[in-house]
């Protein structure tokens, strides 16, 4: 197993490698201990520090490490450690490939154990859609725009950028913080997943270490609280529309959908809310919120970004707060926020007593 595999374990080659070498999990997790603590504390590091620390001076300890840690994860199934475990292994790669881009010249490899930056565009498709100018890169805005998705500061924006010929201009630093979301978008993607009984039985001690830790920072706090009032401007939009009965576009579903879901609402609750428009059809809403949820597909899918609102033109009747908060669910969570305890309550009590009337 090469040290590159080890370096950088979520490229396709690694994958290879490992499939190539016939290793069986169950086996690992049983009887490589050594394997096992490196995953576990390749989970704690993200959840403490953000970045995986040091790599393992053996390179297949190193790279068997990465797939359990991945059980790990699934096993506690918080969807704030995916996001945490994810990003943290996307920093610690960008890290990496910043300090190998810099040993490379003219896009040539050094040896086997850095990576250059034409090698990984061609890892995640890229090479057709970015090309190298004077003063740095274009990227097709189609690709911009869901690497760009989760990143929150206003330079992002696609209002921001000098769109010309259906592409984005990036310097090169940008283009790496983009390579960066690309590598976070493939960890993260398919977590969690299920664990067979005879993998979980055997880490579920380590996996129980990773439950601690997340208690101790206070972490698994998720927005359950659904008070329409508090929304930000484009889903009050969006949900107005529903309810009279307006269609809405596949984008705006998407992303009406995809905001309820994150704030806690149940498959059920979503499709009701649904019913009383011109569009409805229960068997595809269902399917399609499960989809979105992740609960039919490897994927549980964030609400768009405020950059991606504006480019659907979903981005509506908005506010002051909108002008210093780049996504929906931020608005959202600062609203809560600074919402007192009783004026939830009062909204709740509220809502409560217009059911219970009859409406």
């Amino acid at each position: 197993m090469q040290r590159l595999h080890a370096r950088y374990p979520f490229l396709e080659a690694a994958r290879d490698a490992v499939a190539t070498e016939a290793v069986d999990l169950a086996t690992v997790v049983e009887q490589d201990r050594a394997v096992v603590d490196r995953a576990r504390e390749r989970v704690v590091a993200a959840l403490e520090d953000g970045e995986i620390d040091e790599q393992h001076r053996e390179p297949r300890i190193e790279l068997l490490s990465y797939p359990v840690a991945r059980v790990l994860v699934s096993m506690v199934e918080e969807r704030v450690l995916v996001r945490k475990y994810a990003r943290a292994e996307a920093a610690t790669a960008y890290d990496r490939f910043r300090a190998d881009f810099e040993q490379t010249t003219e896009l040539k490899s050094v040896e086997s154990t850095g990576l250059d930056l034409e090698t990984l565009l061609s890892e995640f498709d890229l090479q057709p859609v970015v090309r190298e100018t004077t003063g740095g890169y274009r990227i097709d805005v189609g690709t911009y725009l869901p690497l760009a998705e989760d990143l929150w500061e206003d330079e992002w924006n696609l209002v921001n950028r000098a769109l010309a010929d259906g592409e984005v201009p990036v310097s090169e630093a940008e283009l790496q913080t983009l390579l960066q979301e690309a590598v976070r978008s493939r960890i993260e993607e398919g977590l969690p997943f299920d664990v067979p009984d005879v993998i979980a039985t055997a880490l579920e001690d380590d996996a129980a270490v990773i439950r601690e830790v997340l208690a101790d920072l206070e972490l698994t706090r998720e927005i359950d609280t659904v008070v329409p009032d508090l929304f930000p401007p484009c889903m009050k939009a969006l949900l107005d529309d529903i309810q009279k009965g307006e269609h809405l576009p596949h984008h705006s579903r998407f992303a009406i959908t995809a905001f309820l879901s994150n704030i806690g609402m149940s498959t059920d609750e979503i499709v009701d809310l649904y019913r009383i428009n011109s569009s409805f059809g229960e068997e595809m809403t269902r399917y399609q919120t499960d989809h979105i949820r992740g609960d039919s597909s490897p994927t549980e899918y964030s609400a768009p970004s405020c950059a991606t609102m504006q480019s659907y033109g979903d981005c509506v009747n908005k506010d002051d707060l909108c002008d210093r908060i780049p996504h929906p669910m931020a608005y959202y969570e600062e609203r809560i926020d600074d919402a007192d305890d009783e004026e939830i309550d009062d909204w709740r009590e509220g809502e409560d007593g217009e059911s219970a009337s009859g409406d």
